[in-house]
């Protein structure tokens, strides 16, 4: 009997290959933020981690050791580089690790090529790999309803929403579960009465380091009804072929993909405002340049270091940007 092995991965890949091998893929980042965050980075720190390199970088680091992983997935493109040297670090553990790459332009047959690699490496043909995206297509089209009752029904919170889509990445490790807690929420979201009208924000960058963003975000007047790559990790633009749906996937390609899904889905909204968040020291805050100057919105850009609670500077920039700009 083949025995379910623990596969852990830096950002969203195309998980139903792990799955269709029979094993259990962990996504870091969720590891990381839902263990002790403060501390996985106080122990990466003082096993050698400088301190001005990304917080999710030194979280994911500790995480897959500290997770019982037996194979940790490296995105080396599309993601970012310093996956390279955590991989590097990774084996000099012992941990098998293994690199996978999205190419720079949406290519399908580069693309296409990566994915058999990976394919091969464990062991599974395309036609496994297939029947089980259309297992995890049932519960995207879920994610996507889930989505609908976000922005247009109002009857999930922005917080909601960035719980479920941002587990999706790995469903868990157990897509069966995962998809019958979200068919409990979905039905006592149903019975709701719909949230009170609030500044429509969009919520662009990364899932935030802060513990309690959108929290503040709705004491003071707003709610986010668009979480850009939570959901993007859902695969809400869904094909029936497995290799065209991970080129439809925004997150590993250019600003300019990016921008096209994000204008397209304010435009339908109706947004009234974004959240450009930015974590320190990572390069995307050299693409939320432009797309602050494409998005002809309010836009207030912020940025985030440590796992914690919103630090006072933030909160006050916050303040301000709900006094200029909610009605």
């Amino acid at each position: 009997m083949k025995i379910a092995k623990r596969i852990g991965f830096t950002t969203s890949l195309p998980v139903e290959v792990i799955l269709a091998a029979g094993h259990i893929p962990i996504d870091l980042n969720n590891c990381f933020i839902t263990q002790n965050p403060a501390q996985n980075i106080v122990l990466a720190e003082q096993s050698g981690f400088p301190r001005n390199i990304c917080a999710w970088i030194k979280g994911n680091y500790i995480a897959a050791l500290n997770s019982g992983l037996d194979m940790v997935l490296g995105v080396i493109q599309g993601d970012c580089s310093n996956t390279h040297s955590i991989l590097n670090l990774m084996q000099e553990t012992g941990m098998p690790v293994y690199h996978f790459s999205f190419p720079p332009q949406r290519d399908y047959a580069l693309l296409d090529s990566e994915i058999c690699r990976l394919e091969q490496h464990f062991e599974v043909d395309r036609i496994a790999s297939t029947k089980v995206k259309h297992r995890l297509d049932k519960i995207r089209q879920k994610l996507i309803y889930l989505d609908e009752l976000t922005w247009k029904h109002r009857l999930v919170s922005g917080a909601e929403n960035h719980y479920w889509l941002v587990n999706s990445s790995d469903f868990w490790g157990n897509p069966d579960f995962y998809e019958e807690e979200l068919d409990s929420f979905i039905r006592l979201v149903q019975n709701r009465d719909p949230l009170p009208t609030r500044m429509r924000l969009g919520y662009i960058g990364v899932p935030p380091i802060f513990k309690d963003l959108y929290d503040v975000i709705g004491k003071l007047g707003g709610d986010v009804v668009f979480n850009e790559v939570q959901r993007q990790f859902a695969m809400p633009d869904m094909a029936d072929d497995l290799v065209e749906q991970y080129l439809r996937f925004t997150y590993p390609y250019s600003v300019f993909e990016r921008l096209a899904d994000i204008q397209q889905e304010l435009q339908q909204r109706e947004i009234d405002g974004i959240i450009g968040y930015n974590q320190s020291f990572c390069h995307l805050q050299i693409d939320n340049i432009l797309l602050k100057k494409h998005i002809d919105l309010p836009f207030l850009t912020l940025e985030g270091d440590q796992p914690d609670e919103i630090d006072p500077r933030t909160l006050l920039r916050l303040e301000s940007f709900f006094e200029v700009h909610s009605s």
